[in-house]
């Protein structure tokens, strides 16, 4: 089959194209997908990278690290290893299924849940993994995952739109979730063109909530579609002054970096933090006297 091959931790050099890649088989509890399509995440560009390593203290650039070694985590706290085939965000048609999965399930249509869990106990922490990471993922023709991450799916929308969804609208729920976002509160979204924060503010507005999104000025109108009440710049300078009056409940951040303690200085007393990246950089500066006064 052809497939992207990842090489190792690195810049673009680190992929490399094949024409005859073997087709992987569907173990026990495993379907096989024909892709149809499958996303790419920051999630597979900081896997490459070596991102995870906390040997890298800068922003996220897509290229190369110096720091980073070849036992270095990946997303689940496992090394990587290589080759590997990445790619988290797969829609496709089910056509072939291993041991203890039903044949039925041939011929459907599903996407890919990308967070890898223990079976028998799904809720434990310590065995999780990520697709594409830790698991050989979409980036080629055919792939396996097991059978309880494959989920059917019948909508209109063609392949490459539903290859869209996984990554991002489950991290987003995942984070309004945690943060018991519900309609009252008002929803700071930093980095609010991106593909989780664009989605945190189509799932906060379903919950009633009032949203306040961050983004580059050019892409203001993309985000004010995607029904955000007020638009901010992505670096408004005094963010407490742009904000004036508006009293923040939560921060939804994708991005951390140099206003990080700005988005902790403008929550309400018992507003809510969460976070799921740190694009413009994981070390932040943070006033412990703000958390617990």
């Amino acid at each position: 089959m052809k497939a992207m091959v990842t090489m190792g931790h690195g810049d673009f050099d680190m992929l490399v194209w094949h024409e005859d890649w073997p087709v992987p088989t569907a173990a026990s509890g495993e379907v096989l997908i024909r892709v149809g399509a499958c996303g790419l995440n920051n999630t597979d560009i900081n896997t490459r990278t070596g991102w995870y390593s906390k040997a890298v203290s800068e922003a996220t650039t897509g290229g190369a690290y110096d720091e980073v070694g070849s036992d270095d985590p990946s997303w689940g706290g496992a090394a990587v290893t290589f080759p590997r085939i990445q790619g988290a965000d797969i829609c496709g048609e089910i056509v072939a299924v291993g041991d203890g999965v039903d044949p039925a399930r041939i011929g459907e249509r599903v996407i890919t849940d990308n967070w890898l869990r223990d079976p028998a106990d799904p809720l434990d922490k310590e065995r999780t993994g990520y697709y594409g990471s830790e698991h050989d993922g979409g980036f080629a023709e055919y792939a396996t995952i097991p059978a309880t991450n494959a989920l059917a799916v019948d909508s209109p929308l063609s392949d490459a739109e539903l290859a869209t969804f996984s990554c991002s609208y489950s991290t987003a729920e995942g984070m309004l979730t945690r943060a018991a976002v519900t309609a009252g509160d008002t929803v700071l979204v930093p980095g609010a063109s991106g593909g989780v924060g664009g989605a945190v503010v189509q799932l906060a507005k379903l919950r009633g909530a009032r949203v306040v999104a961050m983004a580059s000025e050019a892409k203001h109108g993309d985000v004010a579609a995607l029904g955000a009440d007020r638009l901010l710049p992505r670096d408004p300078g005094d963010l407490e002054a742009a904000l004036a009056d508006e009293k923040i409940t939560v921060v939804a951040d994708v991005v951390g970096g140099a206003i990080w303690p700005a988005l902790i200085d403008v929550l309400a007393r018992g507003g809510r933090y969460t976070c799921s990246g740190a694009i413009a950089g994981p070390m932040v500066d943070f006033d412990l006297r703000t958390f617990y006064l």
